[in-house]
């Protein structure tokens, strides 16, 4: 193919060509069209309106109009678009009066290629009437999933965006996002008025991500083993992001994970604005360090070698999940999505979903989406699959999941499901109330505690019938109850269960159950075939050694212009500088992700650190 679009691609960003679908979504926008694109993270999501956007000024259709949700998020997009040579700005609330009003002044000159700006921005009457104002070469909504009512990321303000439909019915528009599945699709077409857009869906597979999901015990304890195990290594600790569902225990996580030695950093809604952006400024700029953050952290993050995310809290669903680990490995290189699970929160989130102020609509659906993660939570067959399968993707086992890689074991687990559930039953019966797994587990273990038998339970049918299955063991059991919806949460805040209709099959023996086995924790140790992001593998000792110097120059470059080392080259870019070791300008502008702008303003220092070695 030889387009403008194409030209762009070499010249400003640096390469040679277009990935999957890409080159058919620029052409497609370029040319005027509206378009719904759904991309992995990493897969290449903002040129396919960064290109066009550049290719329609130059054709003078005008200037890009960009909405993005995150302050961070514009902050990274335009510093990278700046360092290749490309006019773009923002215009948020991180901006002072003069500031805003120069960028107003240069947008009012066709002076912009690109201006990103918040939909909460975006939707007022004076902006829109700017907006009449000047020539728009076209509408780029990135996040489109923040307009599903359905979804984790939902922004009300995303709803009111079909106003660009209708104010300006002859402007292309493309939506993007990495998180959507058939439902939210609908949405996405339907709320922002695309009903005669293309659909371009990519594979959701991101194959460089290990997949693992661990029991829950002493969850800090198994954080820090695989933290130490799969990222500390002698030449540095590997970045990474660690979510927590309170604030709390982000501000304790965070606390613990540093007084054992790592660079750990906390993140939530309930600090100041100034610590928040201190904190994100270091996680962006500086290497090794983990940041424990609730979900508010991470959107707007575009860092491309963060080598893990964990969680110690199960998510609210599969989109939520999928995007929370896809902020890992986003170069492409090896990385991990770790989460430890257990009864605990299964409780927790059932509880939060009957306590929450939903409809009954919005209830449902939170609950089958639940039910799809804890799906994925309890298979003993491949993760991917199961994953992939949930956004309508078919695949074949990848071997590159924690279950495909070490096997979990089964068992037919319908009698001792029969006596847990009979268990229920005959305490809430004898009782008049319900209560939790732990109490539960010890009559059918037969615990005469103090408890025990301050209730009678000592005197059930049900008491000592379980003695032989161990205390975790039970924990797996009613686990898995509760995640098939055999077992649900009462509403007394305290975690007791109750018996579903769905139970009856199982207690009359219509209904057979197989569980995955329980396993006992071992701490992790590093292994040749754990995922490593070792990007000198296969170099020499003098490639290494140049290499590091790159690095080096990267990160005091970096400092001057005050932004992230990645903003100035990927590493997949200086890692190919240092296997080729260029040595004229013409040989160094064939490395990719080198465009024009770059080769110009940082041609001779390169080459300069290359003949240092």
């Amino acid at each position: 193919m030889s387009s403008p679009c194409l030209a762009i691609l070499n010249q400003v960003f640096g390469y040679p060509a277009f990935r999957g679908q890409q080159a058919d979504i620029v052409e497609h926008v370029a040319a005027g069209g509206d378009c719904l694109v759904l991309m992995p993270t990493g897969g290449g999501k903002s040129l396919c309106y960064q290109i066009p956007a550049i290719a329609r000024k130059q054709a003078g259709q005008g200037t890009a109009i960009v909405v993005s949700p995150l302050i961070a998020l514009m902050q990274d997009q335009v510093a990278a678009l700046t360092e290749a040579g490309v006019r773009a700005a923002y215009l948020n609330s991180s901006l002072d009066a003069g500031q805003a009003s120069d960028v107003i002044r240069a947008l009012r000159a066709g002076d912009l290629d690109l201006l990103y700006v918040a939909p909460e921005r975006l939707t007022t009457p004076r902006f829109l009437e700017l907006l009449e104002d000047i020539r728009i070469g076209l509408f780029a909504i990135d996040e489109a999933h923040c307009v599903s009512e359905w979804g984790h990321d939902f922004r009300p303000e995303y709803m009111q965006l079909s106003v660009l439909h209708e104010r300006f019915p002859y402007v292309p528009r493309i939506a993007l996002t990495a998180t959507a599945d058939a439902l939210t699709r609908e949405e996405i077409v339907r709320r922002l008025r695309l009903d005669a857009a293309r659909v371009f869906i990519d594979s959701f597979d991101r194959p460089n991500i290990r997949y693992r999901i661990v029991e829950k015990d002493n969850a800090r304890a198994q954080l820090l083993d695989f933290v130490r195990a799969e990222h500390c290594t002698a030449q540095g600790n590997d970045a990474g992001i660690v979510y927590c569902l309170s604030r709390r225990k982000v501000e304790e996580t965070a606390a613990w994970l540093a007084s054992q030695g790592l660079r750990a950093l906390g993140y939530h809604g309930g600090m100041d604005a100034a610590t928040r952006l201190k904190h994100q400024q270091q996680f962006q700029q500086e290497e090794g360090i983990v940041m424990v953050a609730t979900i508010a952290f991470g959107m707007g993050i575009d860092k491309p070698d963060v080598r893990f995310v964990a969680h110690l809290d199960l998510p609210k669903s599969v989109e939520g999940y999928y995007q929370e680990t896809g902020r890992a490995g986003r170069d492409g290189l090896p990385a991990n999505a770790w989460m430890a699970y257990g009864l605990a929160d299964v409780v927790q989130q059932r509880r939060m979903i009957d306590e929450s102020q939903a409809d009954e609509a919005h209830k449902r659906v939170a609950s089958g989406k639940l039910d799809a993660l804890l799906g994925l939570c309890e298979t003993a067959s491949c993760r991917r699959v199961r994953l992939l399968s949930y956004f309508g993707e078919k695949s074949e086992p990848c071997g590159n999941c924690d279950t495909c890689l070490n096997p979990p074991a089964t068992w037919d687990g319908t009698r001792e499901a029969q006596m847990a559930l009979s268990c229920v039953y005959r305490v809430a019966q004898a009782s008049g109330i319900h209560f939790g797994a732990g109490h539960l587990i010890d009559i059918l273990r037969g615990n005469a505690n103090e408890r025990v038998k301050q209730h009678g339970h000592d005197t059930l049918t049900t008491f000592g019938i379980g003695k032989d299955l161990p205390e975790p063991e039970w924990r797996a059991v009613f686990r898995q109850l509760v995640a098939f919806g055999l077992l649900t949460v009462d509403h007394s805040g305290h975690g007791s269960l109750m018996l579903t209709a769905e139970s009856r099959a199982v207690l009359k023996g219509e209904r057979r159950l197989i569980m995955r086995r329980h396993t006992t924790r071992a701490k992790s140790r590093s292994s040749s075939t754990g995922p490593r992001a070792d990007r000198t593998a296969d170099m020499s000792p003098r490639q290494r050694d140049c290499w590091e110097r790159l690095r080096s120059w990267r990160a005091s470059t970096a400092k001057e212009d005050g932004v992230p080392a990645y903003v100035i080259f990927h590493d997949a870019t200086l890692a190919e500088i240092a296997k080729s070791m260029p040595d004229t300008i013409e040989t160094l502008a064939q490395v990719p992700g080198i465009g024009q702008r770059k080769l110009e303003r940082f041609g001779e220092e390169l080459l300069d650190v290359i003949e240092a070695g």
